[in-house]
C-alpha cells in the first residue's frame, strides 16, 4: 500500500458535523442568536436569520481530517489535551473530553504513529475533539524505530507553529513513518525528514550552490552558514570568525541535495551538519529525544 493510500481522496474539505453540544448552542457555547444578526419582526425574515446562524456555527466544525497524535497531556481527571498534526490545518491542540475513562471510545484510538480521521469543533485556540477514527493501513513502530518516531514528533512540535498547514511536510511525515516501520536505515530516513522539515518551515537553503552562486565542487571543502548558506572554506580562511559551522566536503553537500546517503562520509558529515543546524535554529535548546538517540548511537 502506498503512503497516500492510507487516506483515499484526502478529505480536506470542511464539512458540517453533528457534534455533541448542548441543544441550542453552537460548538463554542454561543447561543445561535448571538451572531450579530437582529431578527426582523416580519415572519419572512426569521428563516434567513436561522440560516445565517447555522452557517456561522458550521464554520467551527471540521470533520474527518487526516491527522496524527504527536503528544498527549493529562487534562483534569478524565480528559486529555492532544497535540495533533493534520494535513489541511497544521498542528492543533484538541481537548479529548473523557478520553481517560475506562469505557471511552477514544481511549484506544488516540495513539501516536497511527493514521486517524479527526473531527473537532470550536473557534478558540483549544478546540474540542468530537470524533476520532482509526484509519489503519500502517505497521506499528517498535524498538529503535519507535524512538526515531518520537524524535520526529518532537521536531514537528518545536518547528511547526499552530494552525500553519504544511501539506508537503505532512505527506513526508507519513512517508517517514512508513519507512521506519519497514526497517529502512534510520540515519537516512531521519536526514531526509530533517531536510524536508527545514525546507517547509522556511529554514533550508540550497546545498549545491554557494552564497556567491558558484556550483559546489565535490572535491572542495565548505561551511554551511545558517544565515547565508554554503561558503567556500578557502575564501573564508582569512576570516576565522566567519567559520560558523562544521567543515563539510562538497561531495556530502551534493549527496544531501540529492537525498543520497549511500556514502559513509555523507552519513557521518550530514549527521554533524544537521545537529549543528537544528541546535542553531532552536536557539541552543536541546531536543530530549535526540539525546536518547545519540546515547544509543542511532544518530
Amino acid at each position: 500500500m502506498g503512503t497516500n493510500d492510507v487516506w483515499l481522496g484526502h478529505p480536506d474539505e470542511t464539512r458540517q458535523l453533528d457534534v455533541g453540544v448542548a441543544p441550542g448552542l453552537a460548538p463554542d457555547g454561543v447561543p445561535p442568536g448571538a451572531s450579530g444578526d437582529v431578527a426582523q419582526s416580519a415572519p419572512g425574515y426569521a428563516a434567513p436569520t436561522r440560516r445565517r446562524a447555522a452557517a456561522l456555527r458550521s464554520d467551527y466544525r471540521i470533520a474527518e481530517q487526516p491527522g496524527f497524535v504527536l503528544h498527549a497531556y493529562p487534562y483534569r481527571e478524565t480528559s486529555l489535551i492532544i497535540d495533533v498534526f493534520t494535513r489541511a490545518h497544521g498542528r492543533l491542540a484538541l481537548v479529548a473530553k473523557g478520553a481517560k475513562r475506562p469505557h471511552s471510545a477514544l481511549r484506544g484510538v488516540l495513539q501516536t504513529f497511527q493514521p486517524l480521521a479527526l473531527s473537532w469543533a470550536g473557534k478558540s485556540e483549544m478546540r474540542t475533539l468530537t470524533k476520532a477514527e482509526w484509519v489503519g493501513g500502517m505497521r506499528p513502530l517498535a524498538g529503535d524505530a519507535l524512538l526515531c518516531g518520537f524524535y520526529v514528533n518532537e521536531l514537528l512540535v518545536r518547528f511547526c507553529a499552530r494552525e500553519d498547514p504544511h501539506t508537503a511536510l505532512f505527506d513526508h511525515y507519513l512517508l517517514t513513518l512508513t519507512r521506519l516501520a519497514h526497517d529502512e536505515p534510520a540515519v537516512q530516513v531521519l536526514r531526509s525528514f530533517e531536510r524536508v522539515l527545514l525546507r517547509e518551515t522556511g529554514y533550508a537553503m540550497s546545498l549545491d550552490r554557494t552564497v556567491t552562486r558558484q556550483n559546489v565542487v565535490a572535491g572542495r571543502s565548505y561551511v554551511f552558514d545558517p544565515e547565508r548558506g554554503v561558503c567556500d572554506v578557502e575564501m573564508l580562511e582569512p576570516q576565522a570568525d566567519a567559520l560558523r559551522g562544521p567543515v563539510i566536503a562538497g561531495q556530502t553537500l551534493l549527496d544531501m541535495e540529492r537525498d543520497d546517503y549511500s556514502r559513509a562520509q555523507t552519513v557521518a558529515q550530514s549527521k554533524t551538519l544537521m545537529r549543528f543546524l537544528l541546535n542553531t535554529y532552536l536557539g541552543g535548546t536541546p531536543l530530549a529525544t535526540r539525546q536518547i538517540l545519540i546515547d544509543l548511537q542511532n544518530l
